[in-house]
Parts: structure tokens; sequence; C-alpha cells
């Protein structure tokens, strides 16, 4: 979008630009012009473009919207083709007409281009067709002296253009994913450090909190219920501890982290058991399908996080009585693990910011759960995939390289 270029050169050179463009616009509507005197329809249609023409360029800034960007080009396409035709003596405006598709260029808008670049196919088309077939050279005798090459030094303008516009798309594209792996690496510097202090101001005192609960739990001077509730708060200084965990995990991955030969099933099942009463909360239940002797290599620990993390995620997106879908099988050299559920799904914007730290689509998410996800999938050769449309559900399917059974 001009947005961009607003960014970049500033807007008084924008408007300096546009208000240099408007008075060589205007000069040749007032200075030496044949028609001045007439004040016929093709100088009022002059006048009248010219003032629309201005007045796009000097309120763009201030909304930049799509229909105030398709205006403009609509705008400037006719403005063009009306000097054209009622300028027939002047033959380089048909150099104008050749790149009108290119000032559509500057808004970075593919789609925009496109619509630029077939109007002004179309149109020119049209114009060609009225010289050979009505003018025949009354007015527009150089164009008909070499219709075949003007038709052939357009083609050649518009192959230019595009060759033009593809190459400018391209290069924004990867500036744009540049930016964004920019972005993700200072969020994750943020996110290191962050884990780093949160590991070591907090992890100290929690443990020596969880030390002394302990103790009283095993001391024969309080009773069942203070031991019951000791009991409690201990479980969740562990789920605090996991946390802490996972922050660090994300600071410093443990690349040296113990393969094993881990059974699919086997991880499926015991998370599908660790899920079932979180499911019935949530009044949902998972649906587990699962072909045998399927082995990948893995961190057993690591490999379940994952699967929890997913599961639990289909779990709370899915509407309430409806269940959770989890398949695994073998599919040539590879294990293939998909995770269904039936919730509101999400668009391929949405889809593309997954796995980003601190974006997340529920309220109260920080976007490290999925994060931590990506990293495992990565840290075993796999790959992780979201299939989802807006109220069909989400899929999401891992695949890891499988592993022969031990003979």
């Amino acid at each position: 979008m001009l947005k961009e270029f607003h960014s970049a050169f500033n807007r008084k050179l924008y408007y300096g630009i546009s208000l240099g463009l408007i008075i060589l616009m205007s000069s040749g509507l007032l200075i030496a012009n044949p028609r001045k005197g007439l004040m016929d329809t093709g100088y009022i249609l002059h006048m009248v473009l010219l003032v629309l023409l201005s007045l796009c360029l000097l309120i763009y800034p201030r909304f930049e919207s799509r229909v105030l960007r398709v205006l403009l080009i609509i705008v400037t396409t006719a403005y063009f083709y009306l000097l054209f035709f009622i300028y027939p003596e002047t033959w380089s405006t048909f150099i104008f007409l050749c790149f009108i598709p290119a000032i559509s260029i500057l808004f970075y808008d593919k789609k925009l281009f496109y619509f630029s670049f077939i109007l002004n196919g179309i149109l020119v088309t049209l114009t060609f067709s009225y010289i050979s077939l009505v003018d025949e050279g009354k007015y527009f005798s150089h164009i008909e002296m070499d219709l075949i090459g003007n038709i052939v030094n357009f083609i050649g303008s518009q192959m230019i253009i595009f060759f033009i516009f593809h190459l400018t798309n391209m290069r924004i594209n990867k500036q744009r994913v540049y930016y964004e792996q920019v972005q993700n690496a200072e969020r994750l510097k943020t996110t290191g450090q962050l884990a780093a202090a949160v590991a070591h101001e907090i992890r100290n005192p929690l443990t020596v909190v969880k030390g002394f609960l302990q103790y009283y739990e095993g001391h024969d001077d309080f009773n069942k219920e203070y031991k019951r509730n000791f009991s409690l708060m201990i479980n969740e200084l562990d789920t605090a501890e996991h946390v802490i965990s996972q922050f660090l995990s994300i600071a410093k991955p443990d690349k040296e982290s113990r393969l094993s030969r881990v059974e699919v099933e086997t991880v499926l099942d015991d998370v599908t058991e660790i899920l079932k009463t979180y499911g019935l909360l949530h009044d949902n239940h998972i649906d587990l399908q699962v072909q045998e002797k399927c082995y990948i290599s893995a961190n057993p620990i690591e490999f379940k996080q994952l699967l929890v993390n997913l599961i639990k995620n289909a779990i709370e997106a899915s509407p309430h009585g409806v269940p959770v879908m989890v398949k695994a099988e073998r599919k040539g050299s590879m294990v293939e693990i998909q995770v269904k559920d039936n919730g509101r799904g999400m668009s391929k914007e949405e889809i593309s910011f997954l796995g980003t730290p601190f974006y997340s689509l529920k309220s109260k998410g920080t976007g490290l759960g999925l994060m931590i996800c990506y990293n495992i999938v990565e840290k075993y050769d796999g790959a992780i995939q979201f299939d989802s449309k807006r109220g069909n559900g989400t899929t999401v399917t891992l695949r890891f390289p499988q592993i022969q059974e031990k003979g």
C-alpha cells in the first residue's frame, strides 16, 4: 500500500510531488490549449477530470481506503483516455495509455494492479478497433499509418510493466517475510531473557516454599484436612514449575535430550487418559483411532507435551458435546497424527501467525504453548500443518519419520 511509501519518504514529499503533477496538468489545461477559447464539451470534461484527479491525490493520504484507490485508478484512466481522444494531434498521449497500469504498482496492491492491467487492455483494444474501423486515419493518422507496429509496441510496454510489477511484488513479499522473521527473532530474544529472569527469580523461592509444605505434609502435628490442603498447594507449585520450565525451554532449548523409540499408541492412550477428565468438564470426549506399531524417535516427555497441548486446544475449541477426533496411522515412511475439532475455525491470516510468541486466539492465551509445539516438531525432523476454514473446524496434522519395530 502507499502507506509504506509515506512512511519511507514522508507526506511532505508526497504532497510536493502531487502538487507538482497538479501544476503540470493545470498548465496543459490553461496554457496554449486550442480548446480553451471554445469551452466545448471536451474542454469541460478535461477540467472536471483534472479537478477530480487532483482531489483524489490530495485526500488519499488521509483515508487510504481500497475504494479510494480504485477510484483514483479509474479517474486517472479516464483522464488519460480523454486527453488521447480530444487532442488527437498530440501523438505523445498514446504513451500515457501504455503506462496507466504502472500507476497501480505504487499501491503495492496485487488485485488493483490486475484490475488496472485488464481494464487498460480492454480499453486499448476498443480504441484500436475504433481507429481502424471508424476513424480510418481521419484524426489518428499517426496510429493508423502503423497500426500493427503500435499494437506491438503497446503489448511490449505491457509486458515490461508486468515484469516490473512481478519483480517488485516478489521483492516486497521477501522484505515482509524478512521483517516478520526479524520481529519474531526479537520476540524470541525478549522471551528468552524473560524466561531466564523468571527461572532465576522465582524457581528458588518456589523450591523453598515447596520444601516446607512437603515437610508439614508429613508432620504429625497437622490433621488430615490441613495435609490435604498442603497437598493441593504442592500440586499448584508443581504447575507453576512446569510453566517456568516451558519458558526456560524457549530460552535454552535442550538439543541434547535423550531420544527413545516411542510407540505412538501408548503415548496417545496416556494422553487421552490424562485429558479425559478435562474433556468431561467441557462435555467433550476424545474419539481415538490409532493404527498399531507406529514408532518414532523422540523424547517421550516432550512428545507427550506436544500431544497434550494440541488435544487440549482442540477440546477448548470444540462446541459442548462434540467429540474431538484423534487419528494416528502409518503413511509410507512417515507416521501421521491428526487432531480434529469442530470449532469456529480460523482464517488463512490467523493460521499464518500460529506458533509466533504472544499470538493467541484465546482471550487469556500467551501463544507460548503452540510455539513450544512448533519447536518440538522441528526438533525431531517432523512437520506440523493446520487446515482450517471459518465455521468448519480445524485439523492439525503431525508427520514424523517412522522407525522400524525392533526385531
